[in-house]
Protein backbone atom coordinates (compact mmCIF):
# COMPACT_ATOMS: atom_id res chain seq x y z
CA UNK A 1 0.00 0.00 0.00
CA UNK A 2 1.45 3.28 -1.05
CA UNK A 3 1.33 6.29 1.21
CA UNK A 4 -1.44 8.65 0.27
CA UNK A 5 -3.69 6.01 -1.36
CA UNK A 6 -6.34 6.59 1.27
CA UNK A 7 -7.15 9.84 3.01
CA UNK A 8 -6.25 9.80 6.68
CA UNK A 9 -9.16 10.11 9.07
CA UNK A 10 -8.42 12.74 11.62
CA UNK A 11 -10.96 12.92 14.49
CA UNK A 12 -12.42 16.34 14.94
CA UNK A 13 -13.36 17.85 18.24
CA UNK A 14 -17.17 18.16 18.61
CA UNK A 15 -18.37 21.70 18.60
CA UNK A 16 -20.68 23.31 21.15
CA UNK A 17 -23.81 22.37 19.23
CA UNK A 18 -22.82 18.69 19.16
CA UNK A 19 -22.10 18.74 22.90
CA UNK A 20 -25.54 20.15 23.63
CA UNK A 21 -27.16 17.55 21.36
CA UNK A 22 -25.32 14.69 23.08
CA UNK A 23 -26.22 16.08 26.49
CA UNK A 24 -29.92 16.29 25.63
CA UNK A 25 -29.89 12.75 24.22
CA UNK A 26 -28.17 11.44 27.35
CA UNK A 27 -30.56 13.14 29.76
CA UNK A 28 -33.57 11.98 27.71
CA UNK A 29 -32.26 8.42 27.68
CA UNK A 30 -31.71 8.39 31.44
CA UNK A 31 -35.18 9.85 32.08
CA UNK A 32 -36.75 7.22 29.83
CA UNK A 33 -34.83 4.45 31.57
CA UNK A 34 -35.90 5.74 34.99
CA UNK A 35 -39.54 5.86 33.86
CA UNK A 36 -39.39 2.28 32.57
CA UNK A 37 -37.85 1.10 35.87
CA UNK A 38 -40.58 2.85 37.90
CA UNK A 39 -43.34 1.35 35.78
CA UNK A 40 -41.81 -2.13 36.04
CA UNK A 41 -41.47 -1.81 39.83
CA UNK A 42 -45.11 -0.75 40.10
CA UNK A 43 -46.41 -3.56 37.85
CA UNK A 44 -44.25 -6.29 39.41
CA UNK A 45 -45.11 -5.23 42.97
CA UNK A 46 -48.81 -5.15 42.07
CA UNK A 47 -48.54 -8.63 40.60
CA UNK A 48 -46.78 -10.04 43.65
CA UNK A 49 -48.82 -8.25 46.29
CA UNK A 50 -49.81 -4.60 46.66
CA UNK A 51 -48.29 -1.91 44.44
CA UNK A 52 -45.50 0.02 46.11
CA UNK A 53 -46.59 3.34 47.53
CA UNK A 54 -45.90 6.16 45.10
CA UNK A 55 -47.58 9.31 43.85
CA UNK A 56 -50.14 9.16 46.69
CA UNK A 57 -51.42 5.75 45.56
CA UNK A 58 -51.47 4.44 49.13
CA UNK A 59 -53.90 7.15 50.24
CA UNK A 60 -56.93 5.57 48.59
CA UNK A 61 -59.08 7.10 45.85
CA UNK A 62 -60.95 10.38 46.12
CA UNK A 63 -64.71 9.89 46.44
CA UNK A 64 -67.62 11.99 45.11
CA UNK A 65 -68.42 12.85 48.72
CA UNK A 66 -65.82 12.88 51.48
CA UNK A 67 -66.95 10.18 53.90
CA UNK A 68 -64.86 10.09 57.11
CA UNK A 69 -65.28 6.69 58.71
CA UNK A 70 -63.55 8.10 61.77
CA UNK A 71 -66.51 10.41 62.42
CA UNK A 72 -69.18 7.76 61.94
CA UNK A 73 -67.39 4.93 63.76
CA UNK A 74 -65.43 6.60 66.55
CA UNK A 75 -67.58 9.64 67.30
CA UNK A 76 -71.10 8.41 66.45
CA UNK A 77 -70.48 4.77 67.37
CA UNK A 78 -71.82 3.07 64.23
CA UNK A 79 -70.41 -0.30 63.22
CA UNK A 80 -69.92 -1.77 59.75
CA UNK A 81 -73.22 -3.63 59.68
CA UNK A 82 -75.29 -0.49 60.25
CA UNK A 83 -74.48 0.80 56.78
CA UNK A 84 -73.33 -2.37 55.00
CA UNK A 85 -76.48 -4.22 55.95
CA UNK A 86 -76.23 -7.18 53.58
CA UNK A 87 -72.82 -8.31 54.81
CA UNK A 88 -74.32 -10.83 57.27
CA UNK A 89 -77.03 -12.00 54.85
CA UNK A 90 -75.56 -12.37 51.38
CA UNK A 91 -72.52 -12.52 49.13
CA UNK A 92 -72.15 -8.76 48.72
CA UNK A 93 -71.64 -6.33 51.57
CA UNK A 94 -73.52 -3.61 49.63
CA UNK A 95 -73.09 0.14 49.87
CA UNK A 96 -75.84 2.07 51.70
CA UNK A 97 -78.40 3.91 49.62
CA UNK A 98 -78.68 7.68 49.68
CA UNK A 99 -81.99 7.23 51.50
CA UNK A 100 -80.28 5.44 54.39
CA UNK A 101 -77.74 8.25 54.72
CA UNK A 102 -80.58 10.77 54.76
CA UNK A 103 -82.09 9.01 57.78
CA UNK A 104 -79.64 11.08 59.80
CA UNK A 105 -78.56 13.80 57.43
CA UNK A 106 -81.98 15.24 56.84
CA UNK A 107 -81.34 17.15 60.05
CA UNK A 108 -77.64 16.55 60.78
CA UNK A 109 -74.84 18.40 58.98
CA UNK A 110 -76.34 21.74 57.97
CA UNK A 111 -72.91 23.42 58.05
CA UNK A 112 -71.16 20.81 55.88
CA UNK A 113 -70.59 21.28 52.14
CA UNK A 114 -70.25 17.50 51.77
CA UNK A 115 -73.67 16.93 53.37
CA UNK A 116 -75.12 19.46 50.93
CA UNK A 117 -73.77 17.30 48.10
CA UNK A 118 -75.50 14.30 49.67
CA UNK A 119 -78.78 16.20 49.91
CA UNK A 120 -78.48 17.24 46.27
CA UNK A 121 -78.11 13.59 45.22
CA UNK A 122 -81.18 12.75 47.29
CA UNK A 123 -83.33 15.59 45.92
CA UNK A 124 -82.43 14.63 42.36
CA UNK A 125 -83.09 10.94 43.01
CA UNK A 126 -79.60 9.95 41.89
CA UNK A 127 -77.29 7.33 43.44
CA UNK A 128 -73.78 8.27 44.53
CA UNK A 129 -71.16 6.89 42.15
CA UNK A 130 -68.67 5.75 44.79
CA UNK A 131 -65.20 4.73 43.60
CA UNK A 132 -64.65 1.07 44.40
CA UNK A 133 -61.63 0.39 46.63
CA UNK A 134 -61.62 -3.42 47.02
CA UNK A 135 -62.24 -5.56 43.98
CA UNK A 136 -61.63 -9.22 43.21
CA UNK A 137 -61.44 -10.57 39.65
CA UNK A 138 -64.80 -11.31 38.04
CA UNK A 139 -64.08 -15.06 38.00
CA UNK A 140 -63.77 -15.13 41.82
CA UNK A 141 -66.86 -15.68 43.95
CA UNK A 142 -66.53 -14.33 47.48
CA UNK A 143 -69.41 -14.73 49.90
CA UNK A 144 -69.27 -12.18 52.73
CA UNK A 145 -72.00 -13.88 54.78
CA UNK A 146 -70.14 -17.21 54.98
CA UNK A 147 -66.90 -15.58 56.14
CA UNK A 148 -68.57 -13.20 58.59
CA UNK A 149 -70.57 -16.02 60.17
CA UNK A 150 -67.60 -18.39 60.45
CA UNK A 151 -65.16 -15.97 62.06
CA UNK A 152 -67.69 -14.29 64.33
CA UNK A 153 -68.74 -17.68 65.73
CA UNK A 154 -65.19 -19.07 65.90
CA UNK A 155 -63.69 -16.07 67.67
CA UNK A 156 -66.86 -15.09 69.56
CA UNK A 157 -66.80 -11.55 68.19
CA UNK A 158 -69.35 -9.24 66.60
CA UNK A 159 -69.72 -9.46 62.81
CA UNK A 160 -68.34 -5.93 62.42
CA UNK A 161 -65.07 -7.00 64.05
CA UNK A 162 -64.46 -9.57 61.32
CA UNK A 163 -64.28 -6.95 58.55
CA UNK A 164 -60.80 -5.78 59.59
CA UNK A 165 -59.39 -9.20 58.65
CA UNK A 166 -59.41 -8.23 54.98
CA UNK A 167 -60.21 -4.51 54.99
CA UNK A 168 -58.01 -3.27 57.82
CA UNK A 169 -59.08 -0.85 60.53
CA UNK A 170 -61.46 1.18 58.37
CA UNK A 171 -62.87 2.89 61.43
CA UNK A 172 -59.57 4.78 61.77
CA UNK A 173 -59.40 5.77 58.10
CA UNK A 174 -60.45 9.20 56.93
CA UNK A 175 -60.09 7.91 53.37
CA UNK A 176 -60.61 4.18 52.74
CA UNK A 177 -57.63 2.41 51.19
CA UNK A 178 -56.69 -1.19 50.49
CA UNK A 179 -54.33 -2.64 53.09
CA UNK A 180 -54.21 -6.33 52.12
CA UNK A 181 -53.07 -7.75 48.75
CA UNK A 182 -56.24 -9.88 48.39
CA UNK A 183 -54.36 -12.25 46.08
CA UNK A 184 -55.29 -15.91 45.63
CA UNK A 185 -52.34 -16.93 47.80
CA UNK A 186 -53.77 -14.99 50.74
CA UNK A 187 -57.13 -16.69 50.38
CA UNK A 188 -55.64 -20.18 50.03
CA UNK A 189 -53.40 -19.68 53.08
CA UNK A 190 -56.38 -18.50 55.14
CA UNK A 191 -58.47 -21.48 54.02
CA UNK A 192 -55.69 -23.88 54.99
CA UNK A 193 -55.23 -22.22 58.38
CA UNK A 194 -58.95 -22.58 59.08
CA UNK A 195 -59.47 -26.07 57.59
CA UNK A 196 -61.66 -24.67 54.80
CA UNK A 197 -61.79 -26.31 51.35
CA UNK A 198 -59.06 -25.30 48.91
CA UNK A 199 -60.28 -26.94 45.71
CA UNK A 200 -60.81 -24.64 42.74
CA UNK A 201 -64.61 -24.96 42.72
CA UNK A 202 -64.80 -23.32 46.18
CA UNK A 203 -64.24 -19.87 44.73
CA UNK A 204 -64.34 -20.40 40.95
CA UNK A 205 -67.79 -21.54 39.85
Amino acid sequence: MLPGDFPSIIPTKPDRKDMVRFGVLGITGLAGLALVVIILLFVISAWLGRPISMFGYDEGPDQPIVFPHTTHVQEVGLDCTFCHRNVTKGASATVPSVGLCMTCHTVVGDESAEIEKLRDYHSQGEPIDWVRVHRLPDHVRFNHQAHIQYFSEKNNILPAAVCATCHGDVGNMKKVRQVEPLKMGNCVDCHRDNNAPTDCSTCHY
